[in-house]
């Protein structure tokens, strides 16, 4: 009885938390777990897993919600036809829940490896957007579709060189995300959650890769959207627009990782590979929003203050923290975007050099592309490396890189564990001390 008690408390506590949507919750890329190791220093290298389970190709980071964790893949090797799946397993022994699954072929696409776009988790319902287009709204209990919609058949899509990569936000029972852009003044779209039909649409711009975020002001919340051509904050329910700034890309879109916020919700870090860094004051009390700043080197490798390519940035005490266009992990002032520190350890050097971090108090945890999680220290001082192991392999290919190889899925950090994805398998990883 009394062991039972234990695994029954144990597991009430890892439900608890869950990660139910890209970044995690408010897709702030915050981890609020205690009682976690403070280095790896006695354990096995590579870490154990809890459970592996086959999963197929694809850069869907996971999502968890309840005793359940999500993700979308490419389909397996032996499959026939070319589909995309959605994936759900158990959270505690990552057997398999349901997999709902639907012919998908992928054209005029680069890095055609699988989805990019994470499951978002709301009120019993699971929402996904394939790369080409496939909009789904399932029951996340039982993988039974509630709605679908198929994008191309209802607007013409002017389609991104890397395919549709917004993870659906809801808010106020809207469905909202970057899908179509052209003449159809539909780069934005906002949908009815009970059916999928259409509420608002917004911007004749094309579509960027950066899923939508929300954030406040003045009491009122606001929908923030970073298109390929200007960032706006807009009216969940209805897709008015309260402010936009323009961010007229100099090549292409390629604004891939989304805002960063600080603590106090008025500034927000914009950062792009070809375009450099900008600062955005956000008024607390109007819904306005105002350039502080904007910084630019000659290109992606001659670079000013950041050149974000794949790792989210984030503001944390008062400071900006980014990995730069080829691997750089920079510190930033926010007053005026000077460089206060580089490291060129923490990631690997290259062309889009990546890492994925969260913060977990004054403490920074980050699943590099070669799959290694690293423990840091990131303040205004410098980079502060406490222990970093390898917990799964990079599969996903990429020539640009001398092994050959790289994961570029984000991780989910729910309750005291880690759930990570490579194009062969999907894991968890207890973290607790």
């Amino acid at each position: 009885m009394i062991v039972a008690l234990i695994v029954v408390g144990w597991m009430t506590t890892v439900i608890s938390a869950d990660w139910p949507e890209w970044r995690g919750p408010d897709r702030a890329g915050l981890w609020e777990a205690e009682g976690l190791v403070e280095s790896f220093e006695g354990l096995p290298n590579p870490l154990p897993r809890v459970w592996t389970a086959p999963v197929g190709a694809g850069y869907s980071g996971p999502t968890v919600l309840g005793d359940r964790v999500y993700l979308l893949d490419r389909g397996l090797p032996d499959d026939s036809e070319q589909v995309e799946r959605v994936v759900c397993v158990d959270r505690v022994t990552g057997k398999e829940r349901w997999i709902h699954r639907y012919p998908c072929e992928y054209r005029g696409v680069g890095y055609d490896f699988g989805p990019r776009s994470s499951v978002t988790l709301v009120d019993g319902k699971a929402f996904t957007l394939g790369m080409m287009g496939h909009l789904h709204c399932l029951d996340a209990e039982t993988g039974e579709v509630i709605w679908t919609k198929e994008l191309s058949q209802h607007y013409k899509i002017d389609m991104p060189i890397w395919g549709l990569t917004s993870s659906p936000l809801v808010e106020d029972g809207v469905l909202i995300f970057q899908a179509a852009g052209g003449s159809e003044e539909a780069c934005v779209l906002g949908l009815d959650i009970a059916n999928g039909n259409e509420i608002w649409r917004a911007f004749p711009d094309k579509a960027s890769y950066v899923s939508p975020i929300m954030i406040e002001q003045a009491g009122k919340r606001v929908v923030v959207v970073w298109t390929g051509m200007r960032i706006a904050g807009m009216n969940a329910a209805t897709g008015d627009v309260y402010w936009e700034i323009p961010t007229r890309p100099n090549k292409m879109p390629i604004n891939v990782p989304g805002p960063a916020i600080n603590e106090d919700g008025n500034l927000m870090f914009l950062s792009v590979f070809y375009d450099g860094s900008r600062l955005i004051d956000l008024a607390l009390d109007a819904v306005e929003a105002k350039e502080r700043w904007v910084r630019k080197g000659i290109n992606e490798r001659t670079t000013d203050a950041l050149h974000n390519m794949i790792s989210p940035p984030y503001i944390y005490d008062g400071f900006i923290y980014g990995i730069d266009s080829y691997g750089q992990m920079r510190c930033l002032n926010p007053s005026n975007g000077d460089r206060l520190w580089e490291n060129l350890e923490a990631v690997p050097q290259g062309r889009w050099g990546t890492g994925f971090m969260v913060r977990n108090g004054e403490t920074t945890w980050m699943l590099t592309e070669r799959g290694e999680l690293v423990i840091a220290k990131l303040t205004s001082e410098g980079y502060n490396e406490i222990d970093r192991v390898k917990i799964i392999d990079a599969t996903t290919p990429l020539k640009q890189r001398e092994e050959g190889t790289v994961l570029w899925s984000h991780p989910a950090f729910a309750g005291t564990q880690i759930f990570v994805r490579n194009d062969r398998e999907l894991i968890c990883v207890e973290l607790a001390k």
